[in-house]
This record gives C-alpha cells, structure tokens and sequence, in this order.
C-alpha cells in the first residue's frame, strides 16, 4: 500500500528567525514589573525619609547645642572660680609677706632704739659714775681738812707711838671698804685697826671680837686719842674704829663709805681700851 502523501506547506524563508517584535506581556509579568517598580519607589521613599531623618538629627544635634554650650559655660565659670581662688590666695600670700616685711623693719627700728636708749643709759651711767668719783674726792679732800684742823685743835698725843698709829689712819681717808680686806687700798674695820698698831708693834688680833678685849677697858667719859673703839658687847663686838680726839674717830665704815672720819655723837660706840 503506498503511503499516504502529506501534503508541503511552503514556509517562508523567515520563518525560522525569532521576530524582533517585543513579545506581548502577560498579566503575570506586568504585576512583576509593577511589584518592582514599587520596590523602587519604596526604596526611593526610604532614602527620602532617612534624608529627612537625617535632616531631622541635624535639626536634632543643633537644638542640642544650648545643652552643650551650657556645659562649657559651667567649665569656664569653674575655672573662673579656680583663677579667682588663686588670686585671693596670691593676694593674701601677698598681704602676709608685706606684713612680715613690716614687722622685720619695726623689728629692726625697735633694735635700733634700744641700742640707743642703751647707749643713752651707758653714758648717763658713766657720767654718773664720774660725778660720783669727784664727790668722792672732794669729800676725801674736805674730810682731810677737817681731820688736819682737829688735829691741830686736841692736845698732843702721850707719846710718839700714838702720833704714828693716828698719822698712818689719817693716810688711809678715802680707801675703800671691802670685808676681810687688810690693805694696803682696801680695808675692813678691824684689819684697818690692826695694821694702824702694828705699825708701832702692837700685834692685834684680826677681828674685831677680839680686838674688844685686847689691853685695858675704859669708859667712854675718859677715853684718849689713841684708843680703839668698840660697838656692841665686849667679846662679841661687831665693830671697831680708832679715837683721834675732839670728839672724832676714824674707821673703815662700810662699802658705801669706805675709810670715814666720823662724829662719835652721831654714832656712839659701846666701849672702849687702850692698848698704848
């Protein structure tokens, strides 16, 4: 049996090429696009929007900006308060060195016045000292007038031995006192009495307890140039002095006084002996 004939359809020669028409869009495809096309847009919402958010923190940071400038007013005004304390302190550092600085110069002043008024006192001192010096030799002088005109004035001695004993006392006027003192520029009571009749050999004892009992006792209504004095009880006496007649005696008196000739009425002795 042959086979049946199919039957050519002529083709035309572009058949075999894909047409450059767009093909048609199916609803399916059209919603894909439309999906995509409002992802753009929501992206380009979202960058809109963070532009203005981005704007909003701009707007954000600078309403921030009190805050912080408020901050910084708070650090310069407690720095302003540190450099204030500073100055005050710089300010009373100041006020006490100046203050020190005064008190050092009146420190200084007040010395300076001292010496002076020191200085003042020194030489008031030694020009006292010195009018003290020439009393005391006028006195010496005037006292050696006195005794030289009572001499002259009472009745010679009994012998030449008393005349040296009074000669020697009479030459020691105007010597000081000084305890325990027995010459030759310096006496106490008794080494002047003892020294006055060693001249003539007479060994005295050295205090004047003693010299009270030495040789004869006699009353004080008969005593003779020449005679040793006494004052207070005889063996215990506390003082010793020389009679040179004309109611006078002669001593080595005190510190203040030194070797004096002295009224017997202004200072009556107790008692007296003679040893010449």
């Amino acid at each position: 049996m042959e086979d049946p004939l199919v039957p050519l359809v002529l083709m035309s020669h572009t058949a075999h090429i894909r047409s450059h028409r767009k093909p048609r869009r199916n609803a399916s495809s059209l919603a894909m696009r439309a999906g995509v096309a409002g992802g753009v847009l929501s992206t380009l919402a979202v960058a809109g929007a963070s532009g203005s958010a981005n704007a909003a923190e701009s707007t954000t940071q600078t309403l921030e900006l009190p805050a912080l400038t408020s901050d910084l007013a708070a650090q310069v005004a407690q720095s302003a308060d540190a450099t204030q304390q500073a100055a005050a302190n710089y300010e009373l550092q100041a006020e006490r060195d100046a203050a020190a600085a005064k008190a050092a110069k009146q420190a200084k002043a007040d010395l300076a016045d001292a010496k002076k008024k020191a200085e003042a006192k020194k030489k008031a001192a030694e020009a006292a000292r010195k009018a003290a010096a020439a009393e005391a030799v006028s006195r010496s002088s005037a006292r050696t007038t006195l005794s030289a005109s009572a001499s002259t004035s009472v009745s010679a001695p009994a012998s030449g031995s008393v005349a040296t004993v009074i000669a020697f006392l009479k030459a020691q006027v105007g010597d000081a006192y000084v305890m325990g003192g027995t010459g030759p520029n310096a006496w106490d009571c008794s080494g002047l009495v003892q020294a006055a009749f060693k001249q003539v050999g007479v060994d005295l004892p050295r205090v004047s307890q003693d010299q009270s009992t030495s040789g004869t006792p006699v009353s004080l209504s008969n005593i003779q140039v020449g005679d040793i004095l006494y004052w207070g009880s005889a063996g215990s006496a506390y003082h010793v002095g020389v009679y040179i007649g004309n109611g006078q005696y002669l001593d080595a008196a005190n510190p203040s006084k030194g070797v004096v000739i002295q009224d017997l009425s202004g200072y009556p002795a107790t008692g007296a002996v003679r040893v010449l």
